[in-house]
This record gives C-alpha cells, sequence and structure tokens, in this order.
C-alpha cells in the first residue's frame, strides 16, 4: 500500500506495527518543512501515542509556543508534526478547531485502543477507507486500498448515476461500493476493540453576515487577510512556486508572495490550437509576471500531448473524472523542480460562485421576494440550479442505464437536501455554501491534489486559509458579489496589485476543448469504448447510448460533448481500475486506454 502512493511521499517512508492488536501505520513523506526532524510515523515519548498525517499546518509555530507555555518540550525544530501529535495528545479531537491548514491523519492511542482520524475544513486532503469482514483499511488514495484482496471491486451504481450529471463523484461514497470517503470538516473515530465506527462533523461552514462593517471598508480587510494567508501559506524549507493561470485569483497570490518577499518562480499554460484561442491566458499571465519581475515558464499545450497523458491522469484520479485537465501539465513543468506550489483555487467560490444563484433569484422583481433558501423547492431548485448547471438531466440517465437507475435517487435530489439543510440564509450564501460543500472539495480540491501529487508536489490554496474563510463568511451576499460583476469586490481589493489589462479581461474557463477532439484524434478510441457490442458487454449501459448519443455527435448531426466525454472518463477508469488490476500505471496513449 505505501509504495503504490510513492508519488505522495518520495523522500522517505516508515512503519508502525502493533502485532498485540493487528494494527499497521505507514507512512510516505513529502520533505518541506523540518527536514530532519519530521519523519513519521511519529511515537509519543512514552510510546503510547503515534501519529501519520498528510498535509501541513500552517499556525504551527504559534500552536508550537502556546504550547511550550504550557510546559510542553519538543524534539524536533520545528516539524508541525510533532505539534499536530501533541496537541493531540493534550486535547483529542477538541484541537481540530485549533488547526489552520490543510490535513489528513489517523492518531493511535495504544491504551484505548482507539483510531482517530480526520480530515481539514474544506476537504484539501482526501481520506478514503472501508471496513469489511472485520478489518478496517484507510488510505490517502483508493488505489492503496486496491492493493488488498479483500477490498471489493463492485462499481456504485448511485454513484455513476451522479457522476453522470456531476462529471465527478460526490459525496461520501466512492465509485466502489466497498470503500467510503470521510467527508470534509468529520472525524472518524475507530475502536480496534468492537469494530465500530463512529463518525462525526467537527466543522461546517455558516455565514454571518455582518452590516456593522462599511461596504468601503471591506476591500482593504480581503486584501490585508489575503495577504496574511499567502504568508501563512508559504511557510517551507523547499523551493516554492506559483501556478500563474492569468486570472484574477492566481495573479493576485502571485503578486503577493512577491510583495512578502518570497523567492518564488511562475508556471503558466496555454493553448494556440485550431479554435483554441478563446482559453489562452499567456498574454495576461506575461503581463502580471513583467509586472513582478518574475521569470515565467510557458508551455504550450498541444492535442497530443493530453492524449498521450490521458492514462497517467487516469490513474492519479483513482475515480472517474470528466473535468478540466490543464493543470495536470502545470505542475509536469514544475515536477523535479520544486515541491510546493501556490494556487488561486477557492477564490472562484469564495466571490461570485460563477452566478449560479441568479436564476434561483429570478428577475428584478422576484429577486426581492426569494431571499432565502427555504423559499426555493424542488420543481425550482431543478430547473433553475441543476438543469442549468449539470450535464445530463436524471430522467435521460435512467434511458440509458442498463438497469434503468431503477434504485437512484435523483442526482437533483440529492444537491436540493444538502442545499436544504442549510440555516435559512440568502440565497447567494445557500448555493455558495452547497458548492463549497461539494464542487470545491469534491472536484476542484479532488482534482489539485492528485494531479499535484501525482508530480510530486504540494499544492497550497491560500483562498482556503482559515482567516479569509472566516472573513469572507461575514460579508453580506449583497456586497460580496453582484449580480453583473461578480468578484467587483476581490477585484477592488487585489486591483493595486494587478496590471490593468488583467482587471478589464473577461472570466474564461482553465479547461481543455474536448468538443474539437472527439470527432478527431479520439474519435476511434469514443467509438470502440463507446459502441454497442462494449456496451453490451460491460452490461452498465444500454447500448442505445451510442444511437441516441455518440452516433449522431460524430456524424455532426449534435453536440453531445460532455455527456461523451464523462462516459468516455468512466470508460479509461473503468479499464484502469476494474477489467485490469489497477495496480500500476497505465501504458501512454489514449489507445493504450482503449485495448481490450
Amino acid at each position: 500500500m505505501s509504495r503504490r502512493m510513492v508519488h505522495r511521499g518520495p523522500d522517505d517512508d516508515g512503519v508502525y506495527v502493533d502485532c498485540e492488536v493487528g494494527l499497521s501505520l505507514a507512512m510516505r513523506r513529502l520533505a518541506i518543512l523540518d527536514l530532519v526532524g519530521g519523519a513519521q510515523p511519529m511515537c509519543s515519548p512514552d510510546g503510547r501515542y503515534v501519529l501519520v498525517y498528510n498535509g501541513e499546518i500552517y499556525n504551527s509555530q504559534a500552536l508550537r509556543h502556546s504550547l511550550e507555555a504550557v510546559g510542553e518540550r519538543f524534539s524536533t525544530d520545528h516539524s508541525d508534526t510533532e505539534v499536530l501529535l501533541r496537541l493531540l495528545m493534550r486535547e483529542g479531537e477538541s484541537c481540530l478547531a485549533r488547526l489552520n491548514g490543510m490535513f489528513a491523519f489517523a492518531f493511535y492511542d495504544s491504551a484505548a485502543r482507539t483510531l482517530l482520524c480526520a480530515r481539514d475544513r474544506m476537504g484539501i486532503k482526501p481520506f478514503y477507507y472501508t471496513q469489511q469482514d472485520g478489518r478496517f483499511a484507510f488510505a490517502s488514495e483508493l488505489k492503496s486500498l486496491l492493493m488488498l484482496s479483500f477490498v471489493r471491486r463492485d462499481v456504485d451504481h448511485q454513484v455513476l448515476f451522479d457522476y453522470l450529471s456531476l462529471l465527478y463523484v460526490p459525496g461520501e461514497q466512492s465509485i466502489l461500493s466497498s470503500v467510503r470517503r470521510l467527508p470534509a470538516g468529520h472525524c472518524l473515530k475507530y475502536s480496534l476493540a468492537t469494530k465500530a465506527v463512529e463518525i462525526k462533523s467537527w466543522w461546517r461552514l455558516e455565514y454571518t453576515p455582518d452590516r456593522a462593517v462599511a461596504k468601503a471598508e471591506w476591500p482593504a480587510l480581503i486584501r490585508d487577510e489575503l495577504r496574511q494567508a499567502v504568508t501563512r501559506w508559504s511557510q517551507s524549507d523547499v523551493p516554492i512556486a506559483v501556478s500563474l493561470s492569468g486570472g484574477l485569483d492566481s495573479s493576485a497570490i502571485t503578486a503577493l508572495a512577491v510583495q512578502a518577499g518570497l523567492d518564488i518562480s511562475a508556471y503558466s499554460l496555454g493553448f494556440e490550437g485550431p479554435g483554441e484561442a478563446a482559453w489562452n491566458e499567456l498574454p495576461l499571465a506575461r503581463d502580471v509576471a513583467r509586472k513582478w519581475g518574475l521569470h515565467l515558464h510557458e508551455l504550450v499545450l498541444r492535442p497530443e500531448q493530453t492524449l498521450d497523458a490521458l492514462p497517467r491522469m487516469v490513474e492519479a484520479l483513482d475515480e472517474p473524472y470528466g473535468g478540466g485537465l490543464p493543470s495536470w501539465f502545470v505542475f509536469a513543468q514544475m515536477a523535479g523542480k520544486v515541491k510546493v506550489a501556490l494556487t488561486g483555487t477557492g477564490g472562484d467560490e469564495l466571490f461570485g460562485n460563477y452566478g449560479k444563484w441568479r436564476a434561483l433569484e429570478g428577475g428584478p422583481l422576484a429577486r426581492w421576494r426569494r431571499t432565502s433558501v427555504g423559499t426555493i423547492d424542488r420543481e425550482c431548485f431543478a430547473r433553475d440550479f441543476f438543469n442549468r448547471f449539470y450535464y445530463f438531466p436524471d430522467a435521460a440517465k435512467r434511458d440509458i442505464l442498463t438497469d434503468g437507475g431503477a434504485a437512484c435517487r435523483d442526482t437533483a435530489a440529492l444537491l436540493y437536501e444538502r442545499f436544504n439543510a442549510q440555516p435559512q440564509i440568502s440565497l447567494r450564501d445557500g448555493v455558495a455554501s452547497l458548492d463549497i460543500g461539494t464542487q470545491l472539495s469534491e472536484e476542484f480540491l479532488f482534482m489539485t491534489d492528485r494531479f499535484s501529487m501525482a508530480h510530486s508536489i504540494e499544492a497550497r490554496t491560500p483562498f482556503l486559509d482559515n482567516g479569509l474563510v472566516d472573513l469572507v463568511r461575514r460579508i453580506p451576499a449583497d456586497i460580496r458579489t453582484r449580480r453583473n460583476d461578480l468578484k467587483y469586490l476581490l477585484r477592488e481589493a487585489v486591483a493595486p496589485l494587478l496590471p490593468k489589462s488583467l482587471l478589464k479581461a473577461p472570466k474564461r474557463g482553465f479547461v481543455i476543448p474536448f468538443g474539437l477532439w472527439l470527432r478527431g484524434p479520439l474519435k476511434s478510441q469514443v467509438e470502440e469504448l463507446l459502441g454497442p457490442d462494449r456496451l453490451r458487454r460491460q452490461g452498465l449501459f444500454k447500448p442505445v447510448f451510442y444511437d441516441h448519443y455518440v452516433k449522431p455527435h460524430l456524424d455532426g448531426r449534435a453536440d453531445h460533448t460532455q455527456r461523451i466525454w464523462s462516459a468516455m472518463m468512466f470508460q479509461f477508469w473503468h479499464r484502469q481500475f476494474i477489467e485490469s488490476a489497477g495496480t500500476e500505471v497505465a501504458s501512454s496513449g489514449a489507445d493504450a486506454l482503449a485495448r481490450a
């Protein structure tokens, strides 16, 4: 299991075994802080407690000082692992609220014979687990659990049903019915004596609008808090880079990192193929780099590069994923040069949320009537949110799945239940809270973690710093975002840091134009993996999927890009993890994934 995740920690590894109770803990280390003294598994001086931990605690020095003030003495110089260990020894799960950073860990108490496992507030770091036949196992990646012979590889039909609409796997259940995922902001306690698992939430996002702050004061407050976040999240004993897309969020991170005196490098990706100019933000990234005197490492992506890397992406992702893939190549550029990369992930969700709340608010008159989450019923939510922003209507999926999705509840119902379970807050806050708890953690942070760690790079997200998130959730929704200028407040906050060309630039998606490829370089793979004979043998999709969606698309009579791409990425995953052993990296090229 440890060797299967060597990419997550190539610098060191360690194992702890308690034969008496039948417990083993293994750790892969990517050495970033306290290179000499942070080895894991880390044991307490008396041997009672053991910690394996993935991530970074960015307020660890302040926590260390507070522990020293009450008598704790540390054996390492500045290891955040030892800080976490000693906090857990003194306070148990109550210390989680004090942690500012990204983490997933397991803390073993040999006297109580319990494991306490937890995941950070926003879900930046992953945690998979399984409990079968009296056995309990966990890992940072699904592929590591698949090294265990007792882990069954049955596809969860509800998850497949949801994935086809969302392009990512939502919720606590993984794509495999035998493996689950610990949700963001939750902890898990496992008793080695009783085999019982207890899961509970230790943090949830709540908006608390503060009208006492004048509207004009928010930009300076945001800029100052973001500056502090960048400084905190830049702690490192190894070189740091920034993933500079040319958008507002990553450009602000870049500027603040330079202002903080950090010696950073910048990496950007561009597109210059036929029909791809709309996605290219390299000129804007160059303007930012020029303003701040940075050397910009550029890569212009060609279609054949993506096709060649697809098998490695699928292997890295662990689960089906039909979203954007370009950041793979940004991290690939950095590999071997740096171990830490700052990203702008989270800025869109905190400020504006892509305007996904606009249709729910309705027109100018209806907007004032629909002020809270509770005014939206299921039909309105499905029509004005789910069907607008997701890729496969629930009814259409029931027509193309072999069992008709008979045992599956609608994906729209899943999102609505999570949306409606929130306190009665404004629609803008409600939609933002929903997306932060689903799309941000389960798609964007999922993808960023897998793609960065596949290249042995730790991606950091300063926008998700506790202090900044806690500030933003105090900003009234009508001040935080505008209907026709979604991120105006953030733009005002960071305007002094950025070139004018970027401040005026429209929002661009950091995506790959798959629609241009499905009828071209990927056509033969589409016909193979989604052909009627293949679908009939596989038994998950009805062969009619080919007739309704694939053939009309390939013939140029319709555009079903997203539906075909989601099915293709599932088939690539199925071939790698279900039909083959799933224990080693696939060969290069999309043809390798398509071969039977």
